[in-house]
Parts: C-alpha cells; structure tokens; sequence
C-alpha cells in the first residue's frame, strides 16, 4: 500500500503512460471511489446554499471546500488502487461555464444547473468569454485555492465543463437548438464555432494557472493523468441529433476542439451509442470515457460498443457500477490494454470482490 500523500505514489504514472500509449499490459488501469456521481451532498459548503433557489459567485467561498476536498482525496491513502487522485473547482457540482454566459444557476438537490436562456439569434451570437465576470473571477480564484492546497500533493484540474452542442441549447434553449440546425443552419453552424472557441479559451485559461503534476495534465472527475494538455469533451445535447445533423454541424467543431488538445478526450453517455461511429471518425479525440449509467441499457448490450472504440484503437475509460459478474463479463470481453475501470464502489468489501477479478 502506497504511502505517499492521497495515494498518488509517482510509480502509478507509469501504468497511465501505458493506458494512453495502449501497450501490452497484464491487467487493466483500475480505481475505486466511494464518492458518487454527483459529490455536492460531499461538501460541507454545498449544503449551506440550501436544496433550492439560485446559486451566485458571492456564495461561493473556495476555502470552506478545501477541508472536504482533501478528506475525500484521503481514500487514496487505503484504497491501494492505480489511481492519481485530483481536485478541480466546485467538483461537478458547479457548471462555470453556463454561468460565464450569463445563465441563471440553479440549485437543485444534488446538483446546480445554469437554466436554459432562449436568446434571439442577435443576442445568442454576441456571447463572449469575459474574462472580468465574476463567474469567470471566482472560476479562478476557486483553482488557486485548490494549488495552494496541494502543495504539489495531488494534481489540480479544469471543471467538468458542457461542450458546444449543450452551449447551444443553454443560449437557444434545448428545443429551438435541435430546430434551429433545421431553420437557420448557418446560424447555428456560427454560433457552434463560436461557443466552441469559448471553451477551447476557457480551458486554455485555467491552465495557464495550474502546476503539472509529475511532468503531466490531468481530469480531475476521472483520475486521469496525461502526458499532454488534456480536454475533456462533451456532447450531451446530441444525445437528440441525427448521426447527419452530429456529421454535418458539431463533428468539424469537435475536430476543432479534439486537435487543438493533446490528450483530449470524449465523456459520452450509453444515450449517445446510436452516434458512436460518427464520434470515431473524429481521429483526433484520443480516448473515450462511457458511463455505465445505472438507468441505461444492460453491460452485456455495452460490451460490442466497448469492443467498437478498441478496435478503432483508442483507449477506452469506462465509469460506473459493477457488480462481479458484470465486471467478470468486462474483463473477459475487453483487452486489457488501453482500458481502464473507474469503479464507483458502496464500501471496501465491494472493492474486495472486485480486486481478483481486476486482477489487482
């Protein structure tokens, strides 16, 4: 078991190198976590903004999450797994990005979502990453609270960020954004570009603040450590597109975003597998992240989608749940390299059951 400080023993690095290069390995990249899918509930400063109503930037105090950052980050310390354990601004539960558009924040209960704003095209193309808004202010000042926590201890990252086709419909609302490709394509062709330059920048910018960690970038939500700048994309709103309306407007966008970052990578949905093929042929996304949503279609009916993203020959992270016999189903049915598991866990015991077969 690693001693080193949240678990992130440099020696871990190496099994990344070989989970992006795809070499011969005898098990897969794999971690465990005991914090969900949606951690607000984690943090002590979460649960004073209340269950409803809106969240500003003035309630945001970066400081009071840090204690709860590094209690959740301590896991590392006796979960002996391959994981290098970060943090990033707000942990998921903070969209930026909705709120540096101007976007209403709501607070939900496990969650804060930037409301939908159903701008007239004029004002939806005037959108701009003003980097004097206090979404964008507290945006940074959250991230060099978190260096300074570390102390090079744990790795700092972007947020978990929405991408172009979800920018789209928070500017248009989600409704008109699926029409509006029909009804006024160059528009929509423009305002895509647009806001895909918005978080190419928005990235670009936040890392410019933040320290390598052992020569590399990383994701804070996956654990991912990578040997180049990394991005993480993302399409949620395509989940309603036709492969042709994915082809024709978003794909050259995600070409865009995918080359301009050396590592990036895809977050995609078990909704979104009827546009896998489309997203493949976007060569220059690096690696492919699926959840293995507890609502979506069964692992078994997962797997020839799995095996589709290897034998294109990109590296594949695969998160969610799993029982033992899901998970026996995974590693007999995947190759072991360029694979990784991030495993979302109830307790140690369920690591226990999972650890053999893992091969850990």
């Amino acid at each position: 078991m690693t001693q080193a400080p949240f678990g992130n023993d440099p020696a871990k690095i190496e099994r990344y190198k070989a989970f992006w290069s795809r070499a011969e390995v005898s098990r897969p990249l794999a971690g465990f976590s005991l914090v969900g899918w949606f951690p607000v509930e984690e943090f002590a400063a979460c649960r004073a903004w209340g269950g409803d109503g809106y969240l500003s930037p003035e309630m945001i105090e970066p400081e009071a999450f840090v204690p709860d950052h590094l209690r959740m980050l301590r896991e590392g310390e006796t979960m002996d797994d391959d994981l290098i354990r970060g943090a990033c601004p707000g942990q998921v539960a903070i969209p930026w990005l909705p709120g540096m558009l101007g976007a209403k924040m709501r607070i939900l209960p496990g969650n804060v979502l930037g409301e939908e704003r159903h701008l007239s095209w004029e004002r939806a193309l005037e959108a701009r990453l003003e980097r004097s808004s206090p979404w964008f202010c507290k945006y940074l000042e959250f991230a060099d609270a978190l260096v300074r926590a570390s102390g090079g201890r744990f790795p700092v990252s972007h947020s978990a960020e929405i991408g172009p086709s979800d920018l789209h419909a928070l500017l248009r609302g989600h409704n008109e954004s699926v029409l509006d490709l029909v009804d006024e394509p160059e528009k929509s062709q423009e305002l895509l570009w647009l806001v895909a330059g918005i978080f190419r920048d928005a990235t670009e910018e936040i890392w410019k603040r933040l320290p390598l960690f052992e020569g590399g970038y990383f994701d804070a939500q996956y654990s991912l450590w990578a040997p180049g700048p990394i991005a993480r994309l993302q399409e949620d709103a395509s989940a309603v597109y036709s492969p042709a309306l994915y082809r024709r407007f978003v794909q050259p966008v995600d070409r865009m975003l995918a080359a301009h970052f050396a590592s990036s990578f895809i977050h995609l949905h078990s909704t979104s597998m009827f546009l896998l093929e489309a997203f493949l042929e976007v060569e220059e996304i690096q690696c492919y992240e699926i959840n293995n949503d507890a609502l979506g279609p069964p692992v078994r009916k997962m797997v020839p989608f799995f095996q589709r993203v290897q034998a294109a020959g990109k590296p594949l992270l695969i998160r969610g749940s799993f029982t033992t016999e899901e998970m026996r189903l995974l590693t007999d049915s995947l190759e072991p390299r360029g694979l990784f598991f991030l495993v979302m866990v109830q307790d140690m015991a369920e690591v226990e059951s999972l650890r053999p077969i893992l091969k850990m």
